[in-house]
């Protein structure tokens, strides 16, 4: 993938920082956003004001970026990923605005401590762990070097949790990061998309004799974008993650709370919040493991929804997607992408099976994190089914097709099993969906985290 001209013929040029500018700002904030003046706030009214000063500046960046991606049309890369650790965005931005210095000058001449306002982030409770930590990672390098990315994931109302000792003993408590709001972040509720969960499928025929298939008697969830800036260091571009809040596409059923149905009245606005409240809910029982699942269909959806409009925007033929667009899939929770992104292609442009796979086997590429068998993602085919009926059909038609092709190549090969090979090959197999198949089969690329881990892989 090339680089964008935004940051290599034509950097984007950020403005001078203007330390008086600034200070004005900061005060202005104060007073709009709390009625207050500067001696009055208290410190996280303070970092409030600050964090919306620094935006105001990224801001001006990111809509430059973004004028340079629109005009120059360059491909694009989606890192969809379950986990963005991003750490604290105040103090990573200064930094990768080159303004870390004269912002605390400039503070301390308002009798302000940066270091001191800093501690009033909260970590974003966007992931918890290596694969987080890799994905933010990812994110950071790519604006710096100037590649154009989206990141794609879930804007997680608590994460994990936060340790505390009470009465000598650890407890875990929600950490409910977002308790002030997060300043940085861009609510974009005109680029909305629905997602579907269960029902059936049925099939008609069209006048031309095609097959059309649709999702009925489904549950549907409204996903909205968040827009979080990603500062590339010292070079103007400010780059997307995009994570994806969960919202009742019917937020009150009146005529159900007149009837006393109170349950059912709020039922709608239930299924959304449980979807964004944690990061991996417990999953050592059904409700758990159907919730996860939930989770990982809703921001892939919404994320390859986007990407396939995004894409139309600008371009009239569907078949050249890949040539613009590729899908990074950060381990196997986001690989459900591939059997999306060829439902949306069939049933929403009406291209065959064999288009629209090849357009898929051209966009998908996956990063594995693991080589434990028992660690990699599975699900069972009563869930898997149920909660996405017309993925699993697809599911289903790319591991017969699979399974076809490894009889036929190796059928008459001396000394090998086939059924040994089905069973540790086939997508599906023995009641589980298995992911990571799905992945290796579907994807033009497999790597490690590390250039040994992919060596191990490739052995």
């Amino acid at each position: 993938m090339k680089k964008s001209v935004a940051a290599s013929e034509k950097p984007v040029k950020a403005k001078e920082f203007d330390k008086e500018l600034f200070k004005r700002s900061v005060e202005y904030n104060v007073r709009t956003l709390y009625r207050k003046n500067l001696e009055e706030a208290d410190a996280q009214q303070i970092f409030q004001a600050v964090s919306y000063a620094i935006k105001d500046r990224i801001v001006e960046n990111w809509m430059e970026t973004q004028k340079a991606y629109e005009k120059e049309d360059p491909k694009m890369v989606y890192y969809m990923s379950m986990e963005f650790l991003m750490g604290r965005a105040l103090g990573n931005n200064l930094i990768n605005l080159k303004a870390y210095k004269p912002v605390a000058e400039a503070l301390e001449e308002l009798g302000l401590d940066l270091n001191l306002i800093e501690d009033q982030e909260p970590d974003a409770a966007l992931g918890n762990g290596g694969l987080g930590r890799l994905a933010a990672c990812f994110l950071d390098s790519l604006a710096t070097l100037g590649y154009p990315a989206y990141g794609c994931g879930i804007r997680y109302r608590y994460g994990m949790f936060k340790q505390e000792i009470r009465d000598g003993y650890q407890v875990e408590v929600p950490d409910n990061w977002l308790m002030n709001g997060n300043p940085f972040e861009l609510r974009r509720p005109e680029y909305a998309k629905i997602v579907k969960f269960g029902g059936y499928v049925s099939v008609h025929t069209d006048e031309n004799g095609r097959n059309v298939f649709t999702q009925e008697g489904y549950q549907s969830v409204k996903a909205i974008p968040f827009d979080f800036p990603i500062v590339g260091y010292g070079n103007g571009i400010v780059n997307t993650l995009r994570i994806w809040d969960a919202e009742p596409v019917e937020c009150f059923q009146l005529d159900s709370f007149d009837k006393g149905d109170y349950q059912k009245a709020v039922e709608q606005e239930n299924l959304a919040r449980n979807i964004v409240e944690v990061l991996y809910p417990n999953d050592n029982h059904y409700a758990g493991k159907e919730l996860r699942l939930k989770q990982q269909y809703f921001f892939i959806s919404a994320s390859v929804q986007e990407a396939v409009e995004k894409y139309m925007r600008k371009h009239d033929d569907i078949h050249k997607f890949y040539e613009k667009v590729t899908f990074q899939l950060n381990d196997t929770h986001p690989t459900v992408a591939i059997a999306e992104l060829m439902r949306v292609l069939m049933d929403d442009y009406y291209l065959t099976w064999e288009e629209a796979w090849e357009i898929t086997t051209k966009t998908c590429a996956y990063t594995n994190h693991t080589i434990m068998a028992e660690a990699l993602e599975k699900w069972p085919i009563e869930l898997f089914s149920r909660l996405l009926p017309r993925i699993y059909q697809i599911v289903e038609e790319i591991n017969r097709r699979f399974v076809l092709d490894i009889q036929q190549k190796y059928s008459n090969v001396p000394g090998v099993d086939v059924q040994e090979k089905i069973r540790k090959m086939a997508i599906i197999y023995d009641g589980q969906v298995k992911m990571a198949n799905m992945a290796i089969v579907s994807g033009y690329s497999v790597n490690g985290v590390a250039r040994l881990h992919t060596e191990i892989l490739e052995k």
